[in-house]
């Protein structure tokens, strides 16, 4: 049988194949309140019938301060559990698993979103849509409990785990991140006063979620940016992840639109994050899970029957198609229709992410 689809572990909980959806912002809630819409509960229902292992749900806003962008799915507030729990439930009827991914955008929500958005740091960037503020003590310590809070919900609502964003400029990789974080206290400087905001939101998380409950993190191993996270300090970050109680890593790399690169028409483009895995690999036995760039069968098996990564994760391949993994299985084809020419997200107010492509 394929490796790609024999069962493996994050955690306690077993998924059925190695192939994972990517978090992938979706823009498919009530933009007022962040209400997941019907048509959010539809798409991840075609995922799970479509033989994905397990969805990652596209990022959702623990607290009002951290909205990214328009018509982001929240779980800021227990008012929302039952509409989740709803979408959750039709998953799991379908045959799926689910995981919440829990983000706050930090310096990078939009100004449609957030009026006026806050880092570690003050920071003013060209690449940013509005300047940020420096965060007070009290309000680090306010948002480590609105990460734990809705860790809560997320398992309230019968999520089957829960990934942290710590990857792509968002408020924890805003942390660990020397080019955004010059704090001087506790919650800045060297390396370890740096992770300390990850290390206490893993932990008030593990105090509200328990132990067993499978709890995983998307990384991003390095900034490429002059004066960021490079990927040897991002090795030593994965280090520290199992004793932080961490069950899994999701490799990824970059800020903002330099995660995603575009024109993957061939195998040699493909799995372009694979030399961070092959870095993170050698720091910890955690199962590694890569993203970024794979779209055929060769590749996928490749990197899997190597060790470099336990898991395949994959997003444009499955906007362009949700029964992708099935048509793989099956044999109907060896590799992704997606061109990846990134013409997925939403471009106007209820329209949601979709392949726009001419194929």
């Amino acid at each position: 049988m394929s490796l790609l689809f024999t069962p493996a572990k994050i955690g306690n909980l077993e998924i059925p194949n190695r192939i994972i959806r990517s978090a992938t912002a979706e823009c498919m809630a009530d933009d007022s309140d962040g209400v997941p819409k019907e048509a959010l509960k539809s798409l991840w229902v075609e995922l799970a019938k479509g033989g994905t292992g397990l969805i990652i749900s596209g990022h959702l806003y623990i607290h009002p301060s951290g909205k990214g962008h328009p018509e982001m799915t929240g779980i800021y507030a227990d008012e929302l559990i039952p509409s989740l729990k709803e979408c959750v439930d039709a998953v799991h009827n379908a045959g799926g698993l689910i995981a919440a991914q829990i983000n706050h955008g930090g310096m990078q929500c939009a100004v449609e979103s957030v009026n006026g958005t806050i880092a570690p740091s003050a920071i003013d960037e060209d690449f940013l849509k509005q300047p940020a503020r420096e965060m007070s003590r009290d309000e680090i310590e306010v948002l480590i409990d609105a990460f734990a809070q809705a860790a809560r919900r997320a398992k309230e609502a019968g999520f089957d785990a829960v990934q942290l964003h710590a990857a792509h400029g968002y408020l924890v990789s805003q942390f660990i991140s020397p080019y955004v974080n010059k704090r001087t206290d506790e919650w800045g400087g060297d390396l370890q006063g740096r992770t300390r905001f990850l290390r206490e939101v893993a932990r008030a998380v593990r105090e509200r979620v328990g132990d067993d409950y499978p709890l995983f993190i998307k990384f991003g191993m390095e900034d490429g940016k002059e004066g960021g996270l490079t990927a040897t300090e991002g090795a030593e970050v994965v280090a520290m992840m199992k004793e932080m109680g961490l069950d899994g890593v999701e490799i990824s790399g970059g800020v903002g639109k330099s995660s995603v690169r575009k024109g993957i028409k061939s195998a040699s483009r493909e799995a372009y994050f694979r030399p961070l895995l092959q870095l993170a690999r050698k720091k910890t036995n955690l199962p590694l899970i890569i993203v970024g760039g794979m779209r055929s069968k060769a590749v996928m098996e490749e990197v899997l029957s190597s060790g470099d990564a336990d898991f395949v994760s994959l997003s444009r391949p499955l906007i362009n198609d949700p029964n992708f993994p099935n048509l793989l299985k099956s044999g109907e084809v060896e590799k992704s229709a997606c061109i990846s020419s990134s013409n997925c997200w939403a471009e106007n107010l209820n329209e949601g992410i979709a392949c726009k492509c001419p194929i």
